[in-house]
């Protein structure tokens, strides 16, 4: 969700949405966000969303930390 927030060819309303799905809200608030979001996501922008899987399949050499 934290690739589909921050990408340009999705209008900013939506963007938002995605983004207060990643706060940390207790409760299933977030949970309820993103089952409101991800079907217009996914009928309407589902190239977006396609990349956005393959991105975070892959894994990012910077997120790994040295071992000691």
């Amino acid at each position: 969700m934290k690739l589909l927030a921050r990408d340009s060819r999705i209008p900013k309303p939506l963007r938002w949405i995605a983004g207060l799905a990643l706060l940390p809200i207790p409760g299933p608030v977030d949970e309820l966000i993103l089952l409101l979001i991800a079907p217009i996501l996914f009928v309407f922008y589902s190239q977006p969303m396609r990349e956005a899987w393959q991105r975070a399949d892959k894994p990012n050499s910077a997120s790994f930390a040295r071992a000691p």
